[in-house]
C-alpha cells in the first residue's frame, strides 16, 4: 500500500509576513549573497529554494508526480511559519554545501592522532553550520603515565582547549559560529577540574559543558556515600570521593556562571533505540539530541502559536503539520551531503529525526493559561503526547512506503508487537533561538523572558523586542502607550506596573517570576512524551543560592529529565537576552536558552 501524501488545507501566502527583526536575521545569516555581501534572494526565494531542494527526495522512491506537490506543501508550511527546519537546512539546501543537519557527535579516543582527526572533522562540520558534541571521558587523566613516550598525560581539559581554539579559528568565517558540547563522566578522575573548567569567563568560550551523571553516582549521592573514580585507560580505581563533593562542585560552578549542566547518561541509554550499534556518550551542543559516535540528526520545530482556532487547539491542523514535517525531515536525510563517510553510514542506518515545538509560551497566552500552573502542565503533556503519536504514525507510514530504518534489526523495535518505523527517533525539543525570531514566536518551551527586551545576536547586533501578544492585549484593552513600555521595562514584574489590569499581570508572568520547580515540571512534562531529550534552561534570579541550583538538578533527575541546565541572573557579562537600557535603571542582561549566543542561537 502506498502512502497517501499528507496535504495541509491552507493557503500559500504570496508574500511572507515577517517582523523587522526576522528580516534582519535572515539577511545576516541565511539569504544568498553576492560577492559584496548583499542579499540576492528574498525570504520567499529562500523558502522556495529549500522546499524545491528537499522535495527532490521524492524521486528516490520513483514517484516524480509527488515532487511538485511536496514542494508546494513544504513551502506552504514554512511560509506560514507553521514549521521551520534547523538552520543548516535553511542555509544550505540547494546550495554548494548541501549539508542539512544541525547536530553531530564525534568520538574522542585516547589516541593523539585520532584526537586531532576529531578536531579536523569538527572543523568541517562547523564550516557547514553544524554543531558538535564530544565525550572526553576516554582520555586518560592528568599525570597518568603515557607508556609510548614515558611522559605524563595532560588530561582531557588540555585537549578541550585545543578543540576550542580550532573552533574559534573556524568561526572567523561561515554562516554562524561553531558550537560544541563537552561531556565528561562523573567517575572520571578529572571530573572536579572539568566542572571548574569554565569558571574564568572566556575560558572554553565555544563550549557548553555537562557532567555525565550515572545511576550509580546518583544512588551514591542519595545515600550519602563515596564513589569510585576510575582511570578510563585500564579501568583502575584511582580514588574514592564523596558523591556529594562532586555534586556540590557542579552546583557551585553552575551558580557562578551557568556551567556545567548535568546529563543523566543511563536514563538516556535506557531509551537508546539501537543499543546493538553502541552506547550513547554525548549530546549535541544544547543537550536535546543524544547521539552515537559519528551520528547526526536533522531537527525541525512546529510553531504551536499557529495551531489555535478561536481560543482552542486545532488538533487536526496540528496533526497535518506534524505528518508533513516528518516527511520533510526524512527527505532531508536523503538530500543531505554528509561531511564524513562514517557519518553518512550512521545517519542512513538509523535515520534519526528530531521534531519538536516552539511557541509554547505564546500558545499558553492565547489560551489564557498561566505558565506556572497545573493547566500549563496538562497542556504540555497533551500537546507533546499528540505530537509524538502523530510523528510515530507518520514514520510508520513512511516505513510502509519506503522501508524501515536499516538498523531496525536488534533495535528496541525489533519485536513482533512494535511497529516498524522509518526513523529510529522521531521527537526532540530544541531551543529554537534564531528560528523563533524568524517565526515571530516564543523560543522552544521557554516562558516569556521579558515583555520588553534586547536580544544580542549577529556579532553584536542588538534587536529590541516588545512581546507582540502583550502589545496586542494592551491595545485591545486600551491601556497601551509608549510610556507604558518604559514602565514595563523598568519593572521586574507586570504586577508592579500601574495601569495594567490584574488579570493581565497574572497571565503575563516572565521567566524570573516563575519558581524553579515549575521550570523543571514543564521540562519533565514534555520529556515524558519525547524520544530524545528536551532543551530548556532554568532561569534563576541573581539572589538564588548554590543550594537552589543543586535542588534544581536533583528535581530534574527525580522528575525524569535527561539533562538540565541553569542560569543565574547576572552571573556572566556576555548574554543572549537583555532588558532594554532605560535611563535611571540598573537593569542587567539575562539569558534565555544558554549563556553563549553562538551556542544556542541557530538551532
Amino acid at each position: 500500500m502506498k502512502l497517501k501524501f499528507p496535504v495541509i488545507d491552507a493557503d500559500v501566502p504570496e508574500t511572507i509576513d515577517l517582523t523587522e527583526n526576522a528580516r534582519l536575521v535572515l539577511e545576516k545569516r541565511y539569504l544568498k549573497k553576492d560577492d559584496r555581501g548583499s542579499p540576492i534572494e528574498s525570504p520567499e526565494d529562500m523558502f522556495r529554494r529549500v522546499a524545491a531542494n528537499v522535495a527532490q527526495a521524492e524521486m528516490t522512491w520513483g514517484n516524480p508526480r509527488l515532487v511538485r506537490l511536496a514542494e508546494e506543501e513544504f513551502y506552504g508550511m514554512m511560509a506560514r511559519m507553521e514549521f521551520l527546519p534547523n538552520s543548516p537546512t535553511l542555509m544550505n539546501a540547494g546550495r554548494r554545501l548541501q549539508q542539512l543537519a544541525a547536530c553531530f557527535v564525534l568520538p574522542v579516543p585516547d589516541d593523539i592522532e585520532k584526537i586531532f582527526d576529531a578536531i579536523k572533522h569538527a572543523a568541517v562540520i562547523h564550516k557547514s553550520g553544524g554543531g558538535t558534541g564530544f565525550s572526553f571521558s576516554r582520555i586518560r587523566p592528568v599525570d597518568d603515565l603515557v607508556e609510548s613516550s614515558r611522559g605524563r598525560a595532560s588530561g582531557p581539559i588540555s585537549f578541550m582547549k585545543v578543540f576550542n581554539y580550532a573552533t574559534g579559528a573556524i568561526n572567523q568565517g561561515g554562516f554562524r559560529r561553531g558550537a560544541n558540547m563537552g561531556v565528561l563522566r562523573c567517575d572520571h578522575p578529572d571530573v572536579q577540574a572539568f566542572a571548574c573548567a569554565k569558571h574564568d569567563e572566556g575560558e572554553l568560550e565555544n563550549f557548553n559543558i555537562s557532567v555525565a551523571c550515572t545511576r550509580r553516582f546518583m544512588d551514591a549521592l542519595r545515600n550519602g556515600k563515596s564513589f569510585d573514580l576510575v582511570n578510563p585507560h585500564g579501568g583502575r580505581i584511582v580514588r574514592r570521593e564523596p558523591a556529594r563533593k562532586i555534586w556540590e562542585t557542579m552546583a557551585e560552578q553552575a551558580h557562578a556562571g551557568g556551567d556545567p549542566g548535568a546529563v543523566f547518561l543511563d536514563r538516556i541509554n535506557d531509551d537508546n533505540p539501537t543499543p546493538r550499534i553502541g552506547r550513547i556518550e554525548c549530546t549535541n551542543p544544547c543537550g536535546e539530541q543524544p547521539l552515537l559516535p559519528y551520528e547526526a540528526c536533522n531537527l525541525g520545530s512546529v510553531n504551536l502559536a499557529k495551531v489555535l482556532d478561536n481560543g482552542r487547539i486545532n488538533w487536526d491542523h496540528l496533526g497535518a503539520i506534524v505528518r508533513q514535517a516528518v516527511r520533510f525531515l526524512d527527505d532531508c536525510i536523503q538530500m543531505s551531503r554528509y561531511p564524513l563517510p562514517q557519518i553518512a553510514e550512521m545517519v542512513m542506518g538509523n535515520r534519526k529525526i528530531g521534531l519538536g515545538v516552539m511557541g509554547f509560551a505564546d500558545m499558553l497566552l492565547r489560551l489564557g493559561v498561566r505558565y506556572d500552573s497545573a493547566k500549563a502542565l496538562e497542556t504540555a503533556r497533551d500537546v507533546m503526547n499528540f505530537v509524538r503519536n502523530e510523528a510515530d504514525r507518520a514514520s510508520a507510514a513512511l516505513a510502509n512506503d519506503r522501508g524501515p530504518f536499516p538498523n531496525i534489526r536488534g533495535s528496541i523495535y525489533d519485536r513482533p508487537e512494535c511497529p516498524a518505523y522509518r526513523n529510529a527517533c522521531r521527537t526532540t525539543v530544541a531551543p529554537t533561538g534564531t528560528l523563533s525570531i524568524i517565526a515571530g514566536c516564543s523560543s522552544g518551551i521557554e516562558p516569556i523572558f521579558a515583555l520588553a527586551m534586547e536580544r544580542h545576536v549577529l556579532d553584536g547586533a542588538r534587536l529590541f523586542e516588545v512581546h507582540p501578544i502583550f502589545e496586542e492585549v494592551a491595545r485591545q484593552r486600551r491601556f497601551w502607550s509608549r510610556a507604558l513600555i518604559d514602565r514595563v521595562a523598568r519593572a521586574r514584574s507586570l504586577s508592579e506596573v500601574k495601569g495594567v489590569p490584574k488579570n493581565v499581570a497574572a497571565l503575563f508572568v516572565t521567566a524570573h517570576e516563575i519558581a524553579p520547580k515549575w521550570h523543571v515540571e514543564i521540562q519533565a512534562a514534555f520529556q515524558k512524551h519525547v524520544d530524545n531529550a528536551v532543551s530548556k534552561t532554568v532561569n534563576l534570579p541573581h539572589e538564588a543560592t548554590v543550594e537552589d541550583v543543586a535542588d534544581v538538578y536533583w528535581m530534574a533527575y527525580e522528575m525524569g529529565c535527561k539533562g538540565i541546565t541553569v542560569y543565574r541572573d547576572r552571573s556572566r557579562t556576555e548574554q543572549v537576552l537583555v532588558r532594554p537600557a532605560v535611563p535611571g535603571t540598573e537593569l542587567e542582561p539575562t539569558p534565555l536558552s544558554c549563556n553563549r549566543p553562538e551556542l544556542c542561537g541557530g538551532i
